[in-house]
């Protein structure tokens, strides 16, 4: 697929969701149903956490503010903003980096107006806007990362532009737009985009011991990284950057995070000496000469650290605590390993076994490595040998990442073929790990541990297989996982097609798992499969069903934010003793 039959396919998808909710009464704006769909993509691969869409567009004096969306980490101390240019246009047509910084502008008017208190006072009560705002207010002085996305589905000259700064933070501006959005799903691996420019961070090509491999898996070199470059590329990149999505900054309360804040802190030329290093994979490196002549790494494209994210994250979070320390006094001992592997399902077995076998500071167990477990190894294979009622379509899990695509290019080499498989195995019949994890644990009433966001839902569910299931699953238990795909996905659409302005994925996650609370395993998950849908009796009542969770996921809340309040357990115990309708006796799902 071209960028251009990309573009045409996108507008199709904005325009399928328009009209969906033009048939249920209801509006919905393009830019809206675009902005949807960039940002689900952008949490999918790890970019942003889990985002709402939240139209916000007010004049404050002569002044402009405007948002599309929000994501709000875990823990609360990083915000993405999401300003959104959409055009609608079916033919591929640049953008001026003016008409992006005018939209940079006004997002970052939004956030100034909303740290001042400015916004807040100047909207009604009522208004979906308000919640997120107070939220800001509340949290901006522990905020530790707030970024600015423009979306777009045009084409930009410039994807990232220089941080800017709001009420004493630095605010980073990245643009996604058509092209990079493309490049994503054509190349199944966002990662290569990630390219680190080591004459531009450290002022000349990275010294470094290289060795070519004497095996086709990789090439090797040794080098020391100056500890303000790798702050700089954490910075740029961010969690990104670290291990291959293995795990995330563990914190400075930590015994290992507090030895390196203290010896950056006391004792930053011995670094090196006590710090055991960080381990890197790249797609290709590039080579020249170092000042001294010798070998050195102009640029590494497709950048990753698989050891020493703690010590990476560790050594950016200090310095912005402590501006005081010198880092130009700090070397980081290095590892970087070149892969020469192009099969995506060879590569990441490679780099989770450079994981496993280089941590030694904060010890990731093998259990972390999720995509090499038993579990998800034999999901792929009962993918790909179970069929539908019917006999011809399939459901596809894609254990690693962009495997479909793969699929997609190696299978369908024609443009028969390409049609005939996406008809028996389309792009709303593949699931991901971390949405596995979301229906599960849905479907299981933890409906808060969903709300935590992709990746902590995911550890957690993981953490349940090892504790209760360490076999994998079989033919009967795979079925009943895609029945619970089902499931989800029906009541994800209902409430998409209903009139919930804000916090819709709680919304979700909190109706199967009370749809499954009333009844009480009478909903059988067989039929769920056999039907490959739900009912039209299931789907009329789950559409009642939500507005009844909504109401009571919003008064339970009180002053809080909702999709906070939703995470903590107490939520499920509240909302889960409330009084809802019944389920009918005319759906044939029940038993």
């Amino acid at each position: 697929m071209t960028l251009e039959e990309f573009l045409v396919q996108t507008q199709a998808d904005v325009r399928a969701q328009v009209s969906e909710k033009m048939v249920a009464g209801q509006y919905l704006r393009p830019d809206a149903a675009f902005t949807g769909i960039v940002t689900e993509h952008m949490s999918d691969i790890g970019m942003t956490f889990d985002p709402l869409t939240l139209h916000v567009e007010r004049k404050i004096g002569n002044a402009t503010l405007r948002l599309s969306g929000f994501a709000v980490s875990d823990d609360a101390d990083e915000i993405d903003l999401f300003v959104t240019i959409y055009d609608g246009l079916d033919t591929v047509e640049a953008i001026p980096d003016s008409e992006i910084k005018a939209a940079a502008d006004q997002c970052l008017r939004f956030l100034a107006k909303s740290v001042e208190g400015k916004l807040a006072s100047a909207l009604d009560p009522a208004d979906d806007a308000l919640e997120f705002i107070l939220t800001i207010q509340d949290c901006y002085a522990s905020l530790d990362q707030i970024r600015v996305y423009i979306l777009t589905d045009r084409v930009a000259k410039s994807k990232s532009f220089k941080p800017r700064e709001v009420a004493g933070k630095s605010v980073r501006l990245e643009v996604m737009d058509i092209e990079r959005l493309y490049r994503h799903w054509a190349e199944g691996k966002p990662r290569d985009e990630l390219i680190v420019n080591f004459e531009e961070v450290c002022g000349a090509p990275l010294p470094c011991v290289y060795v070519p491999g004497e095996t086709e898996d990789y090439d090797y070199a040794l080098a020391a990284i100056p500890g303000a470059a790798l702050r700089l590329i954490y910075e740029r990149y961010g969690a990104r950057l670290l291990e291959a999505n293995v795990r995330s900054f563990l914190s400075q309360t930590g015994k290992v995070n507090r030895g390196i804040r203290d010896t950056l802190r006391d004792a930053p030329e011995r670094f090196m000496a006590y710090n055991n290093g960080i381990v890197l994979v790249a797609d290709s490196a590039a080579l020249s000469r170092a000042a001294d002549g010798s070998v050195g790494i102009s640029s590494l494209s497709g950048m990753q650290i698989v050891n020493g994210g703690q010590t990476t994250a560790s050594i950016y979070f200090t310095e912005r605590k402590e501006r005081h320390i010198d880092l130009s006094r700090v070397r980081v001992p290095a590892k970087i390993i070149v892969m020469r592997v192009h099969d995506p399902v060879a590569e990441e077995a490679l780099i989770s076994d450079i994981s496993r076998y280089a941590n030694s500071q904060n010890a990731v167990k093998v259990s972390d490595l999720f995509a090499n477990r038993p579990f998800h190894i034999e999901l792929e294979k009962l993918a790909l040998s179970t069929y539908l009622p019917d006999g011809v379509g399939r459901w596809f899990y894609e254990r690693a990442s962009g495997s479909y695509n793969v699929m997609l290019s190696r299978e369908g080499n024609t443009p028969a073929r390409l049609k005939a498989l996406k008809d028996a195995i389309p792009p709303s019949r593949k699931i991901i790990k971390t949405d596995l994890a979301k229906y599960v644990h849905a479907w299981e009433q933890k409906p808060h541990l969903v709300s935590l966001g992709s990746q902590k839902n995911f550890e957690k569910f993981m953490a349940d297989i090892a504790d209760t299931s360490p076999d994998p699953v079989n033919a009967t238990g795979y079925k009943r996982l895609i029945a619970q795909a089902i499931l989800f996905k029906g009541v994800h659409k209902a409430v998409r097609s209903g009139n919930y302005a804000s916090f819709q994925a709680n919304i979700v996650s909190y109706t199967v798992a009370t749809l499954a609370q009333l009844t009480a395993g009478k909903l059988s998950l067989d039929a769920v499969w056999v039907r490959q849908g739900l009912s039209t009796p299931l789907l009329q009542y789950v559409a009642l069903l939500a507005s009844e969770v909504d109401k009571a996921l919003r008064k339970s809340s009180g002053q809080r934010m909702v999709s906070e309040w939703a995470k903590k357990e107490e939520c499920w115990a509240e909302v889960s003793s409330r009084k809802y309708t019944q389920p009918p006796t005319n759906i044939p799902e029940l038993t």
